[in-house]
């Protein structure tokens, strides 16, 4: 257990402090006493002042020593100290022989072992037993000399003796009554102790630091006063000094119970000596450097603020984190309204008129549960136009008002808050506007009611600079909310609302933002139905975050349909997808704060196109992942599709891979997003993801929901798009095919075949327009194309289509014919009547086709 340092009994060499011989010092009586009244300890002094050897004192209850009426009083002392951490008083104790001795005790709480609490009891040792007189002090040395404590702090009577007339205590001082004002008026804290460094005198400073009356300080060493550190450090400096040291200097004081050096004091000590020149006692002054110690604490909050305000990105989480900083440190209340609509434009002008402010409490702290501002939080707070607080917000400036301001009175007879605001003793007031950026966000409140202090304009400078950071970290939050409502906006407008009608593929999506502060990135979807009953399906990430990356999907997504329109294989659709990105690139590389990524350059996509009729899948890709496939007996596996290089690198090549897929069959097209989960491993989230997908499901959004919850533990770090497919068949009853002639008389047994089938199917409505269709893109094929030709019927759902192939690569285009032109009215017709008609390129002739609905106009 840890001691207070004890003297060691006897007195600093007198060869320059003395000429009689060396007196001892009497020890002083320390006990510890736990927290069930228990003696701990008990010290030689304290043997010397009530008798008893330790033996018969440590591990007995302290209420022991008590004198046998002192029980009421000890039980009173006992509920004084508790919650505290020192007590002093005059308690009546009984002497081992019998006597009765009532002594001033000063015992400090602390705390042994780390865990255990204590109570360390200190008093001098002599003492007047009840009903004798006190015996003075030797003649000539009086409270100054060998033992101050005989005649002082365990007497009833001889407490003020020792500071009497004639004695050292009072010659300290200097003479006379001035001096003795001057001595106890002192603007800082002024000791003197003798020879056994004892205290004998101290000023109204001193009481007031230590809260402590001198007579429970006198007879004292300074360690037994104040038990830390830095009072041992001082004591050791004023022995020097006794020893002829001279003067000594701390950057340090002993303040109360658990203060020291950081605290900005700063202590001299200084020998007293007599005419003789012999140093008799050693004075200690000490004054807190107050400016220095309060600069060093703004800059400490300020440095702790800019750590602790703005941690989140929530607005009221800010300014609640602001009112927390400022309370107690700044202020003993705060609070913070925020305006529900930003004010933007430039600097206000001081002339400009308040107006009433509508604002919203957003936060609130205060060092009294029931404080001025404690019970308005979330409250919605009218400002009268004329109120310091729209005022300052319409000057754009900080203020400081005392209670008796005019302002402020005018405020609190106008609303009902400020009148229970100063009505609640605030005599000192603050108000900050919150201004970030050109926009004015809110104001910021503070007061002071039980710091009598007021604020100061250093305060003011502090509560604005603590105001900025917040006011900086919410327009953030607030820039970056909009930005990222602004971008899924934008994002969501720009991926497929609803998914196209078409009977190739049943099919089921997802598509998660991102849940980090980088915001929304640019992964997009897409479901194309093309010719010949056939569907592209589309899954794409573009590099980056916010609405550049989702303007650069709008881009390339709105390419990927143009370029699907015309029916081009996925490997040639990549390399113009590859030139578009590096076309984008070059437009924003001298765009001011234009990243390489912002052109969408490492952008990667996958392209696959599915035809029912001959249930085979082409597909080709760029850096993306590559398709998962469930065959319908639950096998898994990779599609082996070339990766290919990401988009935006050029010059290198990309290749499509054909497989055929059984009716039923699911195809996962997924963005890397998917993968990348920070609480697992790929081959761990690769296993996951089979296994969800092996699983049988009755319907395409249970297997979505699987693989997300298999997959993801929280919010993804990046966006994920997700397409499930399962493949349907169109069958041969579905579809019918001729082979034709190149011969011109052919065109009637095509216009036959036709109608003949249209019968079969159940399409008489449909023969007409079909007749005409098969005629026009027939006699194209025979008069401009080359054999082989051949015509097609597919019936999918509700729509007929009609295709003709011939091995010619040249291409037909609609013309306007003239009046007494012979030609052009074919397609111009067939435009007419089929919903919608094109060329299809293969490696080998074209196709040319025209759709016309089924249902019912």
């Amino acid at each position: 257990m840890e001691r207070l340092p004890t003297h060691p009994g006897e007195r600093p060499h007198e060869s320059d402090a003395s000429s009689g011989p060396a007196r001892t010092a009497p020890p002083t009586a320390t006990a510890a006493v736990d927290a069930r009244g228990i003696v701990t300890e008990w010290s030689d002094g304290a043997r010397q002042l009530l008798g008893y050897p330790p033996s018969e004192v440590v591990g007995q209850p302290a209420a022991r020593l008590l004198a046998d009426d002192a029980g009421a009083a000890g039980a009173a002392a006992l509920r004084d100290a508790a919650g505290r951490e020192r007590w002093s008083g005059t308690v009546a104790l009984r002497h081992r022989d019998g006597r009765r001795l009532r002594r001033e005790l000063l015992a400090h709480r602390r705390t042994a072992d780390g865990s255990v609490t204590e109570w360390l009891v200190v008093s001098a040792v002599t003492g007047t037993p009840e009903g004798q007189t006190p015996s003075g002090p030797p003649e000539g040395e009086a409270a100054g000399g060998g033992a101050p404590g005989s005649a002082t702090a365990g007497s009833e009577t001889g407490g003020s003796e020792a500071a009497g007339s004639g004695t050292y205590g009072s010659e300290a001082a200097g003479s006379g009554p001035l001096g003795e004002w001057a001595f106890r008026q002192a603007p800082c804290v002024l000791a003197v102790f003798d020879a056994d460094l004892r205290l004998v005198r101290a000023n109204a400073g001193t009481e007031q630091v230590l809260s402590l009356t001198e007579d429970q300080m006198r007879g004292r060493r300074l360690p037994e006063i104040v038990p830390h550190p830095v009072s041992d450090e001082t004591e050791a400096k004023m022995r020097r000094v006794l020893e002829g040291g001279g003067p000594q200097h701390l950057r340090a004081g002993a303040g109360p119970a658990g203060t020291g050096a950081d605290d900005g004091w700063s202590t001299s000590l200084v020998p007293l000596k007599d005419p003789a020149g012999r140093v008799r006692a050693v004075c200690l002054a000490a004054h807190q450097r107050l400016q220095e110690h309060l600069a060093r604490q703004r800059m400490l909050l300020l440095s702790e603020a800019s750590a602790r305000i703005g941690t989140t990105a929530d607005s009221g989480r800010t300014a609640q984190e602001l009112a927390d900083i400022a309370v107690p440190r700044l202020a003993d209340f705060a609070a913070v309204d925020l305006l529900d609509a930003p004010r933007h434009g430039g600097e206000p002008s001081p002339a400009a008129p308040a107006r009433p402010l509508a604002t919203t409490r957003t936060a609130v702290c205060s060092v009294l549960d029931d404080g001025p501002a404690a019970s308005a939080a979330g409250t919605k707070t009218l400002y009268p136009a004329l109120s310091p607080v729209a005022r300052c917000l319409s000057q754009g400036h900080g203020a400081l008002y005392d209670a008796a301001d005019p302002d402020l009175l005018r405020w609190a007879r106008q609303d009902p808050g400020a009148a229970r605001l100063l009505g609640s003793g605030t005599h000192s007031v603050m108000v900050v506007p919150m201004r970030a950026h050109g926009a004015t966000l809110g104001v910021a409140l503070f007061g002071r009611h039980r710091r009598a202090e007021p604020f100061e304009a250093d305060d003011l400078w502090l509560a604005e600079e603590l105001t900025a950071k917040a006011a900086v970290s919410i327009h953030t939050t607030r820039r970056d909310s909009r930005e990222h409502t602004s971008t899924m906006t934008l994002q969501r407008s720009l991926l497929p609302q609803t998914l196209p009608d078409q009977g190739a593929l049943d099919i089921a999506t997802r598509y998660l933002p991102a849940g980090t502060r980088a915001g929304v990135g640019g992964d997009w979807f897409d479901v194309i139905p093309l010719s010949g009953a056939r569907v592209a399906l589309v899954v794409g990430d573009v590099v980056g975050h916010g609405i550049r990356a989702s303007a650069t999907m709008g881009r390339l997504r709105t390419a990927v349909r143009t370029l699907a329109d015309v029916d081009l294989p996925p490997d040639e659709l990549l390399t113009h997808l590859d030139d578009l990105v590096l076309h984008l690139s070059a437009d924003e590389g001298g765009t001011e704060g234009a990243d390489e990524s912002a052109g969408g350059i490492g952008t990667t996509c996958l392209y696959a196109v599915y035809d029912p009729v001959s249930r085979r899948c082409a597909l080709a890709r760029a850096g993306h992942p590559p398709p998962a496939a469930v065959t319908p007996d639950g096998a898994v596996r990779f599609l082996d599709v070339p990766a290919g290089p990401p988009l935006g690198l050029g010059g290198l090549p990309f290749e499509t891979f054909e497989t055929e897929l059984p009716e039923g069959s699911l195809l996962a097209l997924y963005t890397d997003g998917l993968l990348a989960a920070r609480d697992h491993d790929i081959d761990e989230a690769l296993d996951k993801m089979f296994a969800a997908l092996a699983r049988p499901a009755k319907t395409l959004d249970t297997v979505c929901d699987r693989v997300l919850t298999a997959m993801l533990t929280h919010r993804p770090d990046d966006d994920i798009a997700l397409l499930v497919a399962r493949t349907r068949a169109l069958h041969a009853d579905r579809v019918a095919a001729w082979d034709l002639a190149s011969d011109p008389a052919v065109v009637a047994r095509a216009r036959k075949h036709a109608t003949e089938q249209l019968t079969a199917w159940g399409l008489d409505d449909a023969a007409f327009i079909t007749e005409l269709t098969v005629s026009e893109l027939v006699t194209n094929a025979i008069r401009y194309g080359r054999p082989p030709i051949q015509l097609r019927l597919i019936h999918e759902d509700s729509t007929l289509t009609c295709e003709v192939f011939d091995s010619s690569s040249t291409a037909p285009h609609m013309r306007r014919a003239r009046t007494f032109d012979e030609g052009g009215r074919g397609l111009l017709l067939v435009g007419q009547l089929a919903r919608r008609w094109g060329t299809r390129h293969a490696l080998t002739g074209k196709t040319v086709w025209a759709e016309q609905s089924l249902s019912p106009d």
